[in-house]
């Protein structure tokens, strides 16, 4: 029965542009996993949603853990280099950066009501599925040397105090800013993670070295649309 869904994949893929069917799954995966867990997710679901046959979905993925392993590795870890690794590597003053991606943080209902998808397969996953953990892991190693590098070359600058472990620093504010948003998706409250971004703003700011504290501090301020 496998290989005849496979074969029947393949038919379909030689018809079809195969990266973007690809593409359409994986998103498709995403916003049901996100909205359900991996779990819960249902696999005709995600097909409806991206508009695809089973066949095309075995033509790519051998499983649903095939799948979801995806997800992590490539919608998910996409985003964490988009938000957070690619525009600390860049920074040329870290604590400027670190403050504009912390105000960032969407406030939508839906992303309130869902929280931080890292987080939440890393919590429903990991104790369960090794693959499952080594990519969520990696997610974070990713997040946090990201955040390190740049605090350690901050303090090249004279930007970031000198005084402070880039390391651990990195560690306490990952855990800071997720403890937020777990906190704000449990009482479905935006406010919550609204004082998060002042308290974590506020220990930003305190990490400011000599010279960086000569610019002009960027102040908080909540995405637009959010009251």
């Amino acid at each position: 029965m496998f290989e005849a869904k496979r074969r029947a994949g393949h038919r379909a893929a030689r018809s079809r542009d195969p990266e973007r069917t690809r593409s359409r799954l994986l998103q498709a995966a995403y916003q049901e996993m996100y909205r359900s867990g991996y779990r819960s997710a249902d696999l005709d679901a995600i097909l409806a949603a991206a508009g695809v046959t089973k066949g095309a979905l075995y033509y790519h993925f051998d499983d649903k853990e095939a799948l979801g392993h995806a997800v992590v590795d490539e919608v998910i870890g996409g985003s964490v280099q988009q938000k957070w690794v690619q525009p600390l590597r860049t920074a040329k003053n870290p604590i400027d950066t670190l403050v504009r991606i912390v105000q960032s943080e969407s406030l939508k209902k839906e992303d309130v009501q869902r929280g931080c998808p890292l987080l939440n397969m890393s919590q429903e996953m990991s104790g369960l599925d090794e693959g499952f953990r080594r990519r969520t892991a990696k997610l974070f190693k990713d997040w946090h040397d990201a955040i390190a590098q740049a605090l350690l070359d901050g303090q090249k600058r004279r930007v970031v105090r000198s005084d402070i472990d880039p390391n651990e620093t990195a560690t306490f504010l990952i855990a800071a800013y997720e403890g937020y948003v777990v906190l704000t998706k449990n009482l479905q409250d935006a406010r919550m993670m609204q004082s998060g971004q002042r308290r974590v703003i506020r220990l930003l700011e305190s990490l400011r070295g000599k010279d960086g504290r000569t610019k002009r501090r960027v102040k908080a301020a909540w995405p637009i649309g959010v009251r």
